[in-house]
């Protein structure tokens, strides 16, 4: 969006950093600035989120600003923090073809005091530019250009669905001796994952009781959607979702299984040390024995709702 264009009744105003954060925009008529459009695509803001967009400053920052969340300014924000759990549910599947891939379920968590929200705006019959929209602690927000877009893609139930692209990466990396990951010797197939309030999973971090962010839209026609996690809440994917594998077809030895949340970086996040997330195991895989004495270290919390047994 170009410098004081309007979208509605809205005009978003870019500011410089750190001017975006510091200096409350104000129409020539002297009112603030507000006028959020949806959270939940064209028809006004989902249940529950940010009420009060229609009467707070909006601000707006480029993509090659400096992370909003760390450092100044990050005080006066809400921001997401992300978090991968780790892989659950390890299973094998032996193709018609004679390929053989290990499967794994994930779980992204939204731990930060504010929703990880991307508003996607149509570009193309199958693509979506997105903003990220962060919530102030004065009641106002800002939008973020990161560069993230929303794919229409066709996954579980056989049917296209708005996901944000590159929300996540399945890795595979042999290890060292003592179970360092090395290198990177296989990546899997999915990337594109809905934002959604699937799991309440963290109660203790005081979000939202109910769900605000429902299923991404299969509307092929809907030129804005939003999707989002809220704080406390998760978006959980089985193992046996399409694309949900590595192929592992000829491995044999130790390594370890990674999954990452956002790896582009689409949402600006408080903390990114906690999007990576990894388990060992030895190939041919084993599940009444996954690691077979291979050293190394698990990384991230382990997963235990529905759909997470063979977690370790």
């Amino acid at each position: 969006m170009t410098d004081g264009a309007s979208r509605g009744t809205v005009r978003v105003v870019r500011l410089s950093w750190p001017a975006a954060l510091a200096v409350p925009l104000v129409l020539a008529t002297g009112q603030l600035l507000g006028g959020v459009p949806s959270a939940a695509g064209d028809r006004g803001t989902p249940s529950g989120a940010a009420a009060r967009d229609g009467v707070a400053p909006v601000r707006a920052l480029p993509r090659d600003a400096p992370n909003p969340c760390v450092g100044e300014g990050a005080a006066g924000l809400r921001c997401p923090d992300l978090m991968m759990r780790r892989p659950f549910g390890l299973q094998v599947q032996r193709t018609p073809a004679g390929r053989v891939l290990l499967r794994a379920g994930n779980a992204i968590d939204s731990i930060g005091p504010g929703p990880a929200e991307l508003r996607g705006t149509r570009t193309s019959a199958r693509w979506m530019r997105a903003q990220q929209v962060i919530r102030r602690v004065d009641g106002g927000v800002l939008r973020v250009d990161t560069g993230a877009r929303l794919e229409f893609k066709r996954a579980h139930q056989n049917r296209s669905w708005w996901k944000f692209h590159a929300a996540a990466r399945f890795e595979l990396w042999s290890t060292d001796l003592a179970g360092a990951p090395v290198r990177r010797v296989r990546t899997g197939p999915k990337v594109s994952y809905c934002l959604r309030d699937l799991e309440l999973a963290h109660r203790e971090l005081g979000g939202p009781r109910r769900e605000v962010y429902p299923p991404c839209s299969t509307d092929g026609g809907r030129r804005r959607v939003t999707l989002g996690t809220s704080t406390g809440w998760s978006d959980v994917y089985p193992p046996r979702y399409p694309e949900q594998f590595i192929d592992v077809t000829g491995l044999r030895g130790c390594f370890a299984y990674v999954h990452t949340a956002d790896p582009d970086d689409g949402i600006r996040e408080s903390d990114e040390d906690n999007n990576v997330a990894r388990v060992i195991v030895r190939l041919p895989f084993r599940a009444a024995d996954p690691r077979r004495g291979c050293a190394g270290r698990q990384v991230g919390m382990r997963y235990s709702g529905a759909g997470g047994v063979g977690a370790w």
